[in-house]
């Protein structure tokens, strides 16, 4: 397993900060984010300073009902072949929802969504990620995620579900200590429960965010500073297995370098407490030095731990090839029959109840569920503002309250720029904006990312019978 140590995720907002920061021995890119053939110059200045680059995939959706899609492996596999990755990571989600499987308009997240734990998610789950292992070039490590919501009828518990996934695939894992404390807070999850029934052995790295407590409900944000709670998660961990690496996300909200280097030297203290322990240093005192490391940033006072290999039990199977010296192991059995349908659709249920305004599926939390379809419609209007920031300067302050009014009517069926696009071409239809230089300032701007001219009354009333179809 490679040693990675302390880094920090990459974003274009923080590139300079980032690349100027002391310590850092490697960082995290979303791997959507990248085109393999034209790597961001701060990224390439990074590894020939010899620091480690690992892609993040977040469009896998590896948890859902459908097998893999071909070109988001191959596409993933060459961004880790042109960083020189040691592996790649992707999450225990599912992203999408609908199609074949169910007879019924794709949808699309545009977020991270929770696997029940079922043996029937699980058979498929495993089944994905073998389908993975087979395409990718390098290693694959998986992220347990935040979740708001919780299936009805889980069968496991997320320590289970991780252990036996490991157990059948071989598969490392990616854990992040702030998703664990997001469903201690919004799930009721004992963290340290978790920790103990998952095989922390197979950890290839771990994640350290913050979040916000907002009425009872933790938001995972990844913009705000890592709370005490998040890191008295990581120093349990630490006790128990020396990570091979730990990284610092932080995604909006982007603070002076000088917070982020203080965040990074606690969490070097905190991933120093299974040393201090080791050297009999008294646990009140070990207490109290990483209390004052948060509050002031200070220099860490224990030496970083010595970090164990990565073991995995004999005849386990790795991505990027066979561990060296293992065993074969025997391929696992196929997903029961019709797992993958049952799953399709109770993932194409809640989907819909999401992000197309349909009935909550029975036994979920309803109050819940409309917490996170109106975070899914902020997260979508947030990211659209980013991928094309002309929208919002054209509309003003007009711009969150017109995108939130048309996603409650309007659920993603393509990513994000696509959804620009039909936001665009949703307002232009009804007219608006009233004023008419900005109505010509979007038409041109619509003109010219989409190559056509704003469609006929034809085409508007196909596209509001398919979404009439979609709410149904």
């Amino acid at each position: 397993m490679t040693e990675l140590g302390i880094g920090i995720g990459w974003r274009p907002e923080i590139a300079e900060a980032v690349e100027a920061l002391p310590g850092v021995d490697w960082v995290e890119v979303v791997a959507e984010n990248l085109c393999a053939d034209h790597l961001p110059d701060s990224l390439t200045r990074l590894r020939e300073r010899g620091v480690t680059v690992v892609p993040h995939g977040v469009s896998l959706g590896l948890g859902g009902a459908d097998r893999p899609d071909p070109a988001r492996l191959a596409a993933l596999g060459e961004k880790a072949v042109a960083l020189g990755a040691p592996l790649v990571t992707e999450h225990i989600a599912f992203v999408r929802a609908g199609g074949p499987l169910t007879a019924t308009p794709l949808l699309e997240a545009g977020h991270l969504l929770p696997v029940p734990r079922t043996r029937d998610a699980l058979d498929v789950l495993c089944e994905n990620v073998r389908i993975a292992q087979d395409a990718l070039p390098v290693p694959l490590a998986l992220e347990n995620i935040a979740a708001l919501i919780s299936w009805p009828g889980e069968e496991m518990t997320e320590g289970r579900f991780l252990a036996e996934l490991v157990e059948r695939t071989g598969v490392r894992l990616l854990i992040d200590v702030a998703n664990l404390h997001t469903n201690h807070v919004n799930r009721g999850e004992d963290p340290a429960r978790a920790l103990s029934e998952l095989p922390v052995e197979a950890i290839a790295y771990v994640h350290v965010a913050g979040g916000v407590e907002r009425d009872g409900v933790w938001h995972d944000t990844h913009a705000h500073p890592v709370p005490r709670a998040v890191l008295d998660v990581l120093a349990d961990l630490t006790s128990r297995v020396s990570p091979p690496g730990v990284l610092l996300e932080r995604d909006d909200d982007f603070p002076p370098e000088t917070e982020l280097a203080r965040e990074l030297e606690v969490i070097r203290t905190t991933v120093g407490l299974r040393s201090a322990r080791a050297m009999g240093v008294p646990p009140d005192e070990v207490r109290g030095r990483v209390g004052t490391a948060h509050a002031h940033g200070a220099r860490p006072l224990v030496p970083a731990p010595r970090r164990a290999p990565l073991l995995i039990g004999a005849g386990a199977r790795v991505s990027g090839g066979p561990m060296p010296g293992a065993a074969p192991v025997t391929d696992a059995p196929a997903p029961r029959a019709g797992a993958r349908q049952r799953l399709a659709v109770t993932q194409a249920s809640l989907l819909s109840s999401l992000v197309a305004g349909t009935p909550v599926p029975e036994g979920f939390d309803t109050r819940r569920v409309g917490i996170q379809s109106r975070a899914l419609a902020a997260k979508r209007a947030g990211v659209v503002a980013k991928v094309a920031p002309e929208l919002p300067e054209i509309l003003g302050g007009g711009f969150r309250p017109a995108f939130l009014s048309y996603a409650r009517s309007r659920p993603m069926t393509g990513g994000y720029r696509r959804d620009a696009l039909d936001f665009a071409e949703h307002l232009l239809v009804a007219g608006r904006p009233e004023d008419p230089a900005a109505r010509r300032e979007l038409t041109e701007w619509w003109q010219d990312r989409s190559g056509s001219r704003p469609p006929g009354r034809a085409t508007r009333l196909v596209r509001a019978a398919r979404h009439a179809l979609v709410r149904r």
